[in-house]
């Protein structure tokens, strides 16, 4: 089942503005994910991470959307970038809800209105499955997904790039 395209157009929340993401927020994602405390709690990015990378796979985003495997957003609060949210791995109509924010911005309640609004915007062609670190991870992302209609489903394993060590993962399913 080939999922429907969604428009690339900017959502929001009550405090933050998420627009698709492009080649020019890649020099600030670069920033963001040099801090170990944010780039340790994702399983693909490289850490330290490298600027060609970061620019290609941020190049890479508008190309994902186009074909439908990707919805990468980046989040502005007050007009300056402080992480992304993004649908990703979509494949049969399903998709994997993730997000990563800059550490200043962690516990200021962001994670649920970001995610509630990607939720929103992809639940009628992509957005089916989410997954969460379950090691090392502060409860708030699981607490984020179950407030949102997830519930849990299985454990894995993987592999971190950050960490350069398998982790183990919860996946959440969304409902209803």
């Amino acid at each position: 089942m080939k999922a429907p395209r969604i428009a690339r157009l900017p959502l929001s929340t009550a405090r933050l503005v998420l627009r698709p993401s492009g080649h020019e927020d890649a020099g600030q994602a670069l920033a963001i994910l040099s801090d170990w405390q944010v780039s340790r709690m994702l399983r693909m990015a490289n850490f330290p991470p490298e600027k060609e990378e970061v620019s290609a796979w941020f190049t890479w985003h508008k190309h994902e959307w186009a074909e439908g495997a990707a919805y990468r957003f980046t989040i502005l609060l007050e007009g300056r970038m402080i992480g992304l949210a993004d649908i990703d791995n979509i494949v049969g109509g399903e998709g994997v809800l993730g997000y990563w924010l800059e550490r200043t911005a962690w516990g200021h309640g962001y994670a649920s209105g970001l995610a509630r609004s990607c939720v929103s915007r992809s639940r009628r062609s992509a957005c089916r499955k989410s997954g969460q670190p379950m090691r090392s991870t502060p409860l708030r992302p699981r607490a984020c997904c179950k407030k949102l209609g997830f519930l849990p489903t299985a454990v894995v394993r993987h592999f971190s790039y950050s960490r350069r060590e398998d982790i183990i993962q919860q996946r959440y399913e969304l409902t209803g």
